[in-house]
């Protein structure tokens, strides 16, 4: 018998949950699609398949996951300009969408937010 762990299929309800879940996430229809934003900027997208998102993700770091692993991150082409990664829902389980998304929406809030919930902002200095 194998010891391998299954792996849940994460899907665009586990984003929505997770992302309305952090501080003051709110849910906007734009380009025909869902996006959460944090104090106006956008921190995801969920394009129209349902199978990817789209999160923040600083450019140097975005090259360095599309190289690490290319079947679950990718740079669209209209986003190759921008520090946008695309992320396969199929490739992750909840604990890693969790932290992509919390990554995302640290990039995007304001410092007061980062500030006001340190478990999701900045690291503590030592």
């Amino acid at each position: 018998m194998s010891k391998s762990r299954s792996r849940a299929r994460v899907t665009s309800d586990d984003v929505r949950r997770i992302a309305l879940a952090l501080p003051e996430t709110v849910e906007k229809i734009a380009w025909s699609m869902p996006t959460f934003r944090v104090s106006g900027k956008m921190f995801v997208t969920v394009p129209d398949d349902e199978t990817s998102i789209a999160v923040r993700c600083p450019k140097v770091e975005r090259d360095e996951l599309v190289l690490a692993e290319p079947d679950k991150f990718w740079v669209a082409a209209h986003e190759a300009g921008s520090a946008w990664v695309r992320v396969r829902l199929a490739a992750l389980d909840t604990e890693e969408l969790t932290d992509i998304l919390s990554d995302s929406w640290r990039q995007a809030a304001p410092p007061r937010l980062l500030e006001g919930h340190p478990g999701l902002g900045l690291p503590a200095p030592e």
